[in-house]
Formats: C-alpha cells, sequence, structure tokens
C-alpha cells in the first residue's frame, strides 16, 4: 500500500528517466490523470494513454526527450504537500516556479489546475507539485 500515491506517481516518473525509458507504467486514479493531462498540455510529456483493467486502471505515459542531447523535457519534479504536512496558497502567494518557466499543480475547489489557471479564476488550494 502506498501512503503518498502522488509522491509514487511522481518518482516512477523520475526514475523512468534517471534509467532512460520510453514508456512508464503507474496505477491510475482520477488525481493522477489529471496531473497527466496538464503534463501533456505543457509540453513535459510525448503522450498518454488511460487503460481499463478490472482493478484501477493503469496510465501509460510515453516520456520526451530532447533528440540531440537526449536529455528529458522535465528536469525536476518536486513534490511540494504531502501528508505529513499540508501546504496551501492563496492566488496572491503563488510561487513562481524557475522564474515563470516551470508550473506549480494544485488541487483547488474547481478542480485540479495549474497555478497561472488558478491566479486567472481567482482560486487557491493545496499545492501539490512544483515541475519545470
Amino acid at each position: 500500500m502506498v501512503t503518498d500515491p502522488i509522491a509514487d506517481f511522481l518518482t516512477r516518473i523520475r526514475n523512468a528517466q534517471m534509467a532512460g525509458h520510453r514508456i512508464v507504467e503507474i496505477p491510475a486514479s482520477n488525481l493522477k490523470k489529471r496531473i497527466t493531462e496538464i503534463l501533456y498540455d505543457k509540453g513535459y510529456i510525448l503522450k498518454y494513454k488511460f487503460e481499463e483493467d478490472s482493478k484501477q486502471g493503469l496510465i501509460k505515459i510515453a516520456l520526451k526527450y530532447d533528440p540531440s542531447t537526449k536529455t528529458p523535457a522535465i528536469q525536476s519534479l518536486e513534490r511540494v504537500s504531502r501528508p505529513g504536512l499540508r501546504q496551501y496558497a492563496k492566488p496572491a502567494d503563488f510561487v513562481r516556479v524557475k522564474n515563470g518557466l516551470g508550473v506549480a499543480i494544485l488541487s483547488t475547489s474547481k478542480g485540479v489546475m495549474t497555478d497561472k489557471e488558478a491566479k486567472s479564476q481567482n482560486v487557491g488550494g493545496e499545492v501539490l507539485c512544483y515541475i519545470y
């Protein structure tokens, strides 16, 4: 049993990139599906596929690498809020990730979204992770 599924999700992606894998498989949940969609929309992954099975389902993610240098598109995946210490932020208190080049993913009352989307809708929430 995993006590922090978001940290497990990020760690699986991080480990697959360090090993040079093209595809990573992750057990699915609605929160992980939404984070995967955000990663795709922001250009951090090539593509993804949600597969249903008899249990909870599976997310297959095709990782993105720079063709010339073979470096991963995602330089850092950092978990911010964790089960032992939740981190919440108001729109005025959002931290700029890598001076605006990165993305913070938040869980708000209007769903999971990036920091820029949350700021435009003027909603705060739990800061799940930083990605750059």
